[in-house]
């Protein structure tokens, strides 16, 4: 029989970027975001976990509406079973950080942690169901106001990212000085690691990329790091230690379409590797892309099927003649999933394959990349040249592996 003195496996569920709020294209989501939370609550009690972390952008808005705001207060009650279960929650960049904590007196007694705003000590979390205890680094979103101090004198671009890179990695080597040999340490933030793959609906930290963070300045002395920001769950790589996005737990824009989502379960143990899997999600509707070049007789045949009847639709259909507003109507109520519904010409079929046909160079393409993400700012020479350093190291990585 196994003794209350044993030593068992520490388990944590890493979850960030709910958005709570967030509409698409004026679609409520809330429904879903429920069903998530419903499904999350169902995964910590089947999967016996000890400690939710919570890595940032609960909302979508620093005044998100009521509804999610009630959503969001009965659920994390629920998933802390009164207190049995630590549930630590920390603010990311579409947070209020105010507004996120000024609750916190009042979760606490429910075992709750509210964290908005970055600071350099560490929590204890004690563990009673493992006999364990849990060092943990958690660094809300540190963005140059939030850290309440300038960073640099200077607005060169590759200077401030050495100032926020060095300033970032000096709190988590002074946070690490807490972590000791019997504890279980593991670090949370939310931030833009160097390297991660992006979508649509990340609103991005800094114009320019200049609030980014080196994989390396990740602390090593954490046996994991739980991040987020980015909505496609990834592993960090080049990183010193395991460290992982686990991605938004809701496909929020059509760029995210094909994505599996998830949340990551990290088993962890004193002085060990830690073992990190997921689990993946079933809530919400799916977003798809519907391409009909066989024009409105193709969309009939396919609404006619019932294909992809519980889901969020972008469609782009080739006609030769206008769609009228009458027969847009008519698509919308028999399927009320259409978010766009988008008529492409011949001409303009023929322009996007000859775009197509360019083969433009990388650094040309980061260019247009650049002027569209940046609303028609030019990008530095320094900048094009770190953008083509970055991608050299990661193919020459990507051969050396193969």
């Amino acid at each position: 029989m196994q003794t209350i003195l044993e030593v068992r496996q520490l388990r944590i569920l890493h979850t960030a970027d709910w958005h709570l709020g967030k509409t698409l294209e004026g679609r409520s989501r809330l429904k879903e975001q429920a069903q998530f939370l419903d499904e999350l609550y169902e995964i910590v009690v089947k999967e016996k976990i000890d400690v939710i972390l919570m890595a940032g952008d609960v909302f979508d808005t620093v005044n998100p509406p009521a509804g999610a705001e009630k959503l969001f207060y009965e659920s994390i009650s629920r998933l802390s079973d009164r207190g049995k279960r630590r549930v630590i929650i920390i603010s990311g960049n579409h947070d209020s950080p105010e507004r996120l904590q000024a609750a916190a007196p009042l979760a606490k007694e429910q075992a709750i942690e509210l964290i908005g705003y970055p600071r350099g000590d560490v929590l204890t979390v004690e563990v009673p169901r493992t006999n364990e205890t849990m060092k943990l680094a958690a660094l809300a979103y540190p963005s140059e106001a939030r850290l309440n101090e300038l960073l640099s004198n200077e607005y060169d671009e590759l200077l401030l990212r050495e100032h926020y890179d060095e300033k970032i990695r000096g709190l988590f080597t002074m946070m690490s000085r807490e972590f000791e040999p019997h504890t279980v340490n593991i670090a949370m933030s939310h931030l833009y690691v160097a390297g991660g793959s992006t979508t649509d609906s990340e609103r991005p930290i800094e114009v320019g990329g200049a609030y980014t963070v080196r994989a390396t300045s990740l602390p090593e002395k954490a046996q994991y790091v739980a991040l987020g920001h980015l909505h496609r769950p990834q592993n960090v790589k080049k990183s010193n230690v395991p460290a992982r996005y686990s991605g938004s737990p809701l496909a929020y824009s059509f760029s995210e379409a094909g994505y599996t989502k998830s949340v990551t379960v990290i088993d962890a143990k004193p002085g060990e590797n830690a073992v990190v899997s997921e689990i993946y999600l079933s809530s919400g509707k799916p977003l798809v892309k519907w391409k009909a070049t066989g024009g409105l007789l193709q969309v009939h045949q396919w609404l006619e099927e019932g294909r992809d009847k519980n889901a969020w639709i972008d469609l782009e259909i080739f006609l030769t003649d206008s769609l009228s507003l009458e027969e847009i109507h008519r698509l919308r109520k028999w399927h009320d999933g259409f978010i766009h519904i988008r008529p492409i010409f011949e001409k303009e079929a023929e322009k996007v394959q000859q775009e197509r046909r360019e083969n433009l160079p990388i650094d040309e393409m980061f260019k247009r990349f650049y002027k569209k993400q940046t609303g028609g700012a030019e990008p530095e020479a320094e900048l094009i040249e770190l953008f083509m350093t970055l991608l050299s190291e990661d193919l020459k990585e990507e051969g050396a592996q193969s």
